[in-house]
């Protein structure tokens, strides 16, 4: 029963790792994501500093402070609602910031489906947004 037990410990101890690095990789995809997508108007660490945000009508949010204003819970499902589109920012007027959700679709369609044979864009979709995620909650201050 003891062996039984140790060997539940190290599996589960196995699987916690292997997360921890899934989630590792996920943040790394996710840095370039928004290096590429976002940091000309949010800026390199996400504090609303790109050297775009000046010519956008609303105030850039600084994404560093998303845990801090939900009690110390990162908002991941709230964000990637934001990103992929199924949900407005409130108080901003029109939508300046693209819909990331869309455009990665059209990526997706062009793309993957004829270079890679991937048959299914919307995990490709679903993956790069929960990428860009992982990488937004590494900004977060503490």
């Amino acid at each position: 029963m003891r062996i039984l037990f140790l060997a539940a410990g190290v599996l589960a101890l196995a699987g916690l790792t292997a997360a921890t690095g899934a989630l590792a990789q996920d943040a790394a995809l996710g840095k370039t994501e928004f290096e590429a997508n976002c940091a000309v108007c949010h800026g390199m660490t996400g504090q609303g500093d790109g050297p775009f945000a000046q010519f956008i009508k609303t105030e850039v949010p600084d994404l560093t402070g998303l845990a801090a204003a939900e009690n110390g819970t990162f908002p991941a499902e709230r964000v990637a609602e934001i990103v992929d589109g199924r949900a407005e920012v409130g108080g901003h007027g029109p939508r300046d910031m693209p819909i990331w959700g869309q455009e990665y679709n059209r990526q997706a369609v062009e793309y993957y489906r004829e270079v890679w044979r991937v048959q299914d864009p919307a995990a490709i979709v679903r993956s790069r947004v929960d990428a860009l995620v992982a990488h937004l909650e590494t900004l977060q201050k503490p």
